[in-house]
């Protein structure tokens, strides 16, 4: 009991830490006020918005003394078109809670309730409408920030004026609200309702560290939580409650709850713009002490969901007893407009069913911003503008409204197709990045100060009208002008050009072409016709001299030149070194012009080897042996096992492949060797053998430690990388896994083992391949297909990730029972949120859970079924350096004791895992539940 005491003791004090370093960087925006201040409610500092917005104008609201302090003003803007943006600093691939309320107040005069939208970057977040004053109206979205920095826009009033009351900014623990789609996706938040609430009053920071707004399930709006099954009563505690799962509810919401004396619990309420896709939690905890004999078991029915309905909530077993919280999550279900759940117990249970909260998000789709390439152009150009502050008008360029010197196209992403910036005085260069704003028809630069010659803007075929007259720019005109194909009209007047006209520009009959008062620009035709006599005749006199020269110089090396020898040119040429093996190895991969890794002897190889003595390690290819050439050089030599066809086909491709890639995190092959019915493989010797020898402990050596498993996995991520996209064209290695990850004398990690690799084809998305692989490592979609992609390489690196978490192999009847595969055992835990227990004990102690967390959910992410919702190696190499960065700071250690008291929780009801993942589409997710 002490040591237990002792341990919650420890995490309590942890966890109040990392919550004084969470609220520091909140971000709580008073809309309309003009000062700063800290609300004595719920004690946050509140600061004015008059840094982060120009625009509107501050209205303070009359008789409303009973709201808070930070509902007492707002923020108004005019009723038109444009979007109105507020620019909040985030942290790149940080999950953040993003919220904007809205309260009117009273009407006045003639007013109308506002209607408008609102926008996060461009993506369309939702349409505030407002019915009555006096409600405070919450939009709340969990986003995984894109960039380093979000927009929040208010635009197209479509009655009243479009307002906002607060916008807030709240980062979470890296382990929450991660799902497997937020590339794509946001969570707006829909419902988040504490049952079982002993009044009206949300609850939120600081009861909630992360000052998420809980409602209460006495909240009487209409069509709000309805259709309540008789028999229902709230029951609460004032112990504390184990609330350390993935979302970490507060424990004041879970103190209270709702019983179902009769059975059953049942509700009904309206969920906002659906129905839709949406992710969905139920909090239970048991918070009454139930007699020996008694028992609580319930299962969820939805009527339009009936997977759902055959998972059992056992509470004693999932929550492990009383006072600790269970979270089963619903990942992918689709819900209607109108909500009818119920719980219901089963017919072995002595108690009804308990329900403590509920948190239903939406799937969000994000919307394209405008093509960055776009976007650097015109900030270069708002860059030139001494007052640039008023041409950059904030948000997306061209989402939701685009800025007034602008049009845009309805391409995704959209591209500028007109800028208009006639007598805003730029000064400058025109920016050469120009060039690549493809959609571009209309370019207005005239009227300013800009200097320099034209830039290259060739790309630009859809240009129609070009307008640079009164600068002071210089140079010639380029000949590409004369070829865009839709130029029409061409205004150039009033600068210093120089040189000639290009003559296409002269004979296209364009609408418009304006080149005048242009001192040193001309008509080639002019000038050739003053001189072309005197060019005829000068070329004519070149001409008959050059000839005789010619003639003088042929006619004098005859003269002087020796009498014919013949010379011997002997019997035969040389023969090259080359084993006939290189030739066929290059003939059949088309190397030749590539060139052949180095040929080495048989008795090189056995002088170097003492005739193959120190074995040092053997796989299905064959034995590795160690050896040390005559230069100094050690090397690990690799005989070939199987003779057969295939065996002979993994030769030829290894050697074949590893002659024309070379990457620091792939291991070099340094020659190959054919004869006397041997085949053998020379490389690089690795001096601390495969990564798999390495994370298990052994009498001479620890296993590794966290920070060096990552070090590791981002090596090898950049090896298969490079693979990937950095060679052309790309190669599948097809066998990743811990023993084919090699490491040196610096425990710098390279990828080896080429023999079943693989090229893809150009124009191929897939390569219909018999499959192969390792058991453990095999991509079922490639199994089961037989289509060999990149992302199966992602599959199996995914389970190399689980290993280096767990310390355990892919596959082990000891370690995963009936499960068997890593990968079946590490995903139910990591998606009940207990990662510790998938933690190697030896780790326990020395690494951080936020790390932790990062590897596991893109872990989990790598082993998808399917292959499309996979990440992209260079999304898992940025995973792994964000991880590394965690763990270099000095917060959040798992302590052993935590581990262990993890490690007695149960894993989630099979029912509620086996729920397949929504499949990711243009048009949305299409829920894919069995």
């Amino acid at each position: 009991m002490a040591l237990n005491s002792h341990l919650l003791l420890v995490l309590h004090l942890f966890f109040i830490s990392s919550v004084v370093s969470q609220v520091s960087e909140f971000i709580s925006i008073d809309c309309g006020r003009t000062s700063n201040y800290t609300d004595p409610v719920i004690g946050l500092s509140w600061i004015s918005d008059l840094s982060f917005m120009s625009h509107g104008k501050s209205v303070k609201l009359e008789n409303n003394n009973g709201s808070l302090m930070q509902y007492q003003w707002r923020r108004d803007f005019p009723t038109d078109s444009k979007k109105y943006c507020y620019t909040l600093s985030t942290k790149e691939r940080r999950r953040y809670i993003v919220r904007a309320t809205f309260q009117y107040g009273n009407l006045e005069n003639e007013e109308t309730y506002p209607k408008f939208l609102l926008y996060l970057d461009a993506t369309r977040w939702s349409t505030v409408t407002i019915l009555d004053g006096s409600r405070v109206y919450v939009k709340e979205m969990i986003i995984r920030a894109p960039s380093s920095s979000i927009d929040v826009c208010i635009c197209c009033g479509v009655t009243g004026s479009p307002f906002i009351s607060t916008l807030e900014l709240r980062p979470l623990n890296l382990s929450m609200y991660a799902t497997d789609y937020e590339d794509n996706f946001f969570l707006e938040v829909a419902a988040r309702v504490n049952f079982g609430a002993p009044s009206t009053d949300v609850v939120r920071y600081p009861d909630d560290p992360y000052d998420r707004i809980w409602d209460s399930d006495m909240d009487r709006r209409q069509n709000y939580l309805v259709g309540v099954a008789p028999g229902t009563v709230k029951i609460n505690t004032s112990k504390n409650i184990d609330v350390n799962t993935r979302e970490y509810p507060p424990v004041k919401v879970m103190q209270t709850a709702v019983e179902g004396t009769q059975g059953v619990l049942s509700y009904r309420l309206n969920l906002e713009d659906f129905p839709a896709n949406a992710r969905a939690f139920a909090y239970f905890a048991e918070i009454e002490n139930l007699g020996e004999k008694e028992t609580r078991k319930f299962k969820l029915q939805l009527p339009s969901t009936p997977d759902y309905s055959n998972a059992v909530v056992n509470i004693a077993e999932n929550a492990n007893g009383t006072y600790r919280l269970y979270e089963p999550s619903y990942m992918n279900v689709t819900l209607d407009f109108v909500l009818s759940f119920s719980f219901v117990k089963t017919q072995d249970s002595t108690r009804g069913p308990v329900l403590n909260a509920i948190e239903i998000n939406k799937y969000l789709q994000i919307s394209s911003k405008t093509d960055s390439r776009d976007v650097t152009v015109l900030n270069d150009l708002c860059s030139m503008n001494a007052e640039s502050i008023s041409m950059n008008e904030g948000g997306d360029p061209c989402v939701p409204a685009h800025w007034q010197w602008i049009t845009c196209s309805s391409a995704t992403p959209p591209r500028v197709s007109k800028i208009a910036l006639s007598g805003r005085n730029l000064k400058g260069d025109i920016p050469p990045e120009i060039n690549k704003m493809e959609e571009l028809t209309e370019l207005w630069l005239d009227g300013n100060y800009l200097t320099g010659p034209l830039p290259d803007m060739s790309n630009l075929i859809n240009l129609k009208i070009v307008h640079l007259e009164n600068n002071k720019l210089t140079g010639s005109l380029p000949s590409y002008l004369g070829i865009l194909p839709n130029l029409q009209e061409l205004y150039i007047q009033n600068n210093s050009f120089s040189g000639a006209i290009p003559s296409d520009l002269l004979t296209r009959k364009l609408v418009f072409f304006n080149y005048r008062n242009n001192p040193g620009l001309y008509k080639a035709s002019d000038r050739k016709m003053r001189f072309k006599l005197i060019l005829g005749a000068s070329i004519g006199i070149l001409a008959v001299l050059l000839v005789l020269f010619i003639g003088s110089l042929l006619l004098l090396r005859q003269l002087k030149q020796p009498r014919d020898k013949t010379k011997d040119q002997g019997d035969s040429l040389r023969n090259g070194s080359k084993n006939p093996t290189a030739h066929s190895i290059a003939k059949s991969w088309r190397l030749m012009d590539e060139g052949i890794a180095s040929y080495i002897s048989l008795p090189e190889l056995e002088e170097a080897t003492e005739h193959f003595s120190k074995k040092v390690g053997k796989g299905s290819f064959g034995t590795v042996y160690y050896g040390k050439m005559k230069d100094g050089k050690e090397v690990a030599v690799k005989i070939m096992a199987d003779s057969s066809s295939h065996g002979t086909q993994q030769f030829v491709t290894e050697v074949a492949l590893l002659s024309r890639i070379h990457h620091r995190n792939l291991v070099p092959l340094i020659g190959y060797c054919d004869e006397e019915n041997q085949r053998i493989l020379v490389y690089e010797y690795m001096h601390n053998g495969s990564l798999r020898d390495r994370i298990q402990a052994s009498i001479n050596q620890k296993p590794l430690d966290w920070l060096a498993r990552l070090r590791i996995a981002e090596d090898a991520a950049k090896g298969l990388e490079y693979l990937h996209t950095g060679c052309n064209p790309s190669i599948i290695h097809r066998d990743v896994k811990t023993t084919n990850i090699l490491l040196d004398n610096n425990m710098r990690a390279k990828v080896s083992d080429f023999g079943l690799s693989r090229q893809a084809e150009e124009d191929l998305t897939h390569i219909s391949s018999v499959a192969r692989g390792t058991v453990g490592y095999l991509d079922p979609e490639y199994y089961a297909t037989q289509q060999l992609t990149e992302k199966s390489d992602v599959y199996s690196f995914g389970v190399v990730l689980l290993e280096l978490i767990s310390g355990k192999k892919p596959v082990s009847m000891e370690d995963f029972g009936a499960e068997l595969n890593i990968v079946y055992w590490a995903r139910s835990l990591i998606r009940k949120g207990d990662v510790l227990s998938i933690v190697d004990p030896f780790l326990a102690g020395n690494v951080k859970i936020e790390s932790i967390w990062r590897i596991a959910e893109v872990a989990i992410q790598c082993v998808e079924q399917r292959s499309v919702s996979r990440p992209r190696m260079q999304e898992i190499i940025l995973a792994i350096q964000d991880a590394i960065k965690i763990e270099k700071g000095d917060e959040g250690k798992i302590t052993s004791g935590s581990s262990k008291a993890q490690s007695s929780r149960k894993t989630l009801l099979t029912s509620f895992l086996e729920i397949e993942s929504p499949n990711v589409s243009a048009s949305g997710i299409a829920p894919a539940a069995r």
